[in-house]
């Protein structure tokens, strides 16, 4: 038998703040429950994309850690850009989105398109430029997006180009 849904704010761990010598925020002493209808839309934004913020340092504390939903309109793409520091996982719900980056490891820049179905995972390390698609003349795309830095990063871009090779 499942308990019934908690309502925001509502989980925590009754000891934690008990710890001796170990000051807790308030953010930081307690399980967070963000329902869907309470995603945050305060965030960084690229052209042709709407990102929701679920997990991040203003909505639950989180000091090494951003995770939300990206939805991609119907034959659309975003503009080109880069994430900084963020090492960027990607999981897709719906859709098939693109990813495309350039290459430049060959005889020359080559553009590279990851074509995605639900249930796949792209990995975008930091500061690669980079862009999404949905080909999709109908249904938006829609991702879920974790972060390995608390709030989402998004430096747009005027192109796309390929990182020089290390």
């Amino acid at each position: 038998m499942s308990e019934p849904s908690t309502t925001p704010g509502e989980g925590f761990h009754p000891h934690l703040h008990d710890a001796p010598g170990r000051p807790v925020t308030p953010l930081r002493s307690r399980l967070h429950h963000i329902r869907a209808d309470a995603l945050d839309g305060d965030t960084a934004q690229t052209g042709g994309m709407r990102r929701f913020a679920a997990v991040s340092g203003r909505v639950a504390g989180s000091e090494k850690l951003w995770m939300g939903q990206t939805h991609v309109a119907p034959a659309t793409s975003s503009s080109d850009h880069h994430h900084g520091e963020s090492e960027t996982a990607i999981y897709v719900v719906s859709g098939h989105p693109e990813f495309v980056f350039l290459d430049d490891s060959g005889e020359g820049p080559r553009e590279v398109r990851l074509r995605t179905s639900p249930g796949d995972y792209i990995f975008v390390p930091p500061f690669v430029p980079h862009r999404e698609e949905n080909p999709d003349p109908a249904d938006e795309a829609v991702v879920v997006i974790a972060r390995s830095t608390q709030e989402a990063i998004v430096v747009n871009l005027p192109r796309l180009y390929a990182l020089p090779a290390v």
